[in-house]
């Protein structure tokens, strides 16, 4: 990998030629004039009643739709979904432009610029072999626009925290804090395994909400950080991959139940390996 810097002076830098959509970005254009007419005197009273803060709780219900969305698999679910999560950008830049802050125009360029900018490998003379490399140089070039001194600056106090884990392992590798093989990151897991391992053996037997719970809870913190930094140095997201599995899980578990209970079986009255058989055969 060559040494990585921005794409100077971005916006010279924008394709040219047809807007590659089925109706030339046209009914993305009508989207901006149905919002600002809803918002427009003589429009909806509820769409002109709303603020940035009226609505988060809005942008976060279409974010976790959107998301089920992406799992279904349901390519006409995904565009309604989509539209959703597109109607809240367009509808805050409104209300931004209602107030003569910016309107969706700046909003655009602002991103243009920042996507030219932070892929020189594609606008600009530069070479990046892999997708490691274009993600640490994107880290690089973004703490330089920021500013950000720390990997857990600009990180949201509310974001999950597996979504925090892998956001300050990212960047942390994009200073050149990462392991150099996998076999680095897989050693990390085993180890911290064996500290959780050996931490619940000492407080065997002592009560589970003293301080039994808070040394077992760090141990389980740093497996679930290793975890994660291993996942990352795999090319999985840890949030999705936990999100399949968690659906893997309770489709698994209900077809389990609906057998047990066909059969007139309550669960709670099954030994441990038996549990574990009728849960292997329920795939």
């Amino acid at each position: 990998m060559s040494e990585l810097r921005g794409t100077p002076d971005p916006l010279s830098h924008v394709p040219t030629g047809p807007v590659p959509a089925s109706k030339d970005g046209a009914r993305l254009l009508d989207l901006v004039r149905v919002v600002a007419r809803l918002r427009g005197p003589g429009g909806c009273p509820w769409d002109a009643a709303q603020t940035h803060r009226s609505l988060r709780r809005h942008l976060l219900d279409e974010a976790y739709e959107l998301l089920d969305a992406i799992d279904d698999g349901d390519p006409a679910h995904l565009k309604e979904e989509l539209g959703d999560v597109l109607l809240q950008a367009v509808f805050h830049a409104q209300m931004a432009a209602d107030e003569g802050a910016f309107d969706i125009d700046d909003v655009a360029e602002t991103t243009v610029a920042k996507l030219i900018h932070r892929h020189p490998h594609v606008f600009a003379d530069v070479e990046a072999d892999t997708p490691g490399d274009v993600y640490a140089n994107w880290e690089r070039i973004k703490a330089e626009e920021t500013g950000e001194r720390t990997i857990d600056e600009g990180v949201p106090a509310a974001l999950p925290s597996l979504l925090a884990a892998q956001k300050v392992q990212r960047r942390a590798a994009g200073r050149g804090f990462d392991w150099a093989e996998l076999s680095g990151a897989v050693d990390k897991v085993r180890e911290e395994l064996g500290e959780l391992e050996e931490a619940a053996r000492a407080v065997e037997g002592q009560d589970p909400e003293g301080s039994a719970k808070d040394a077992l809870e760090g141990e389980v913190g740093d497996v679930l950080f290793a975890v994660t930094a291993l996942a990352r140095k795999l090319g999985v997201d840890a949030e999705v991959a936990l999100r399949s599995t968690i659906r893997t899980f309770v489709a698994r578990f209900h077809r389990m139940e609906e057998s047990a209970s066909a059969e007139g079986v309550a669960l709670e009255d099954l030994p441990e390996a038996e549990l574990l058989a009728r849960f292997r055969a329920a795939r």
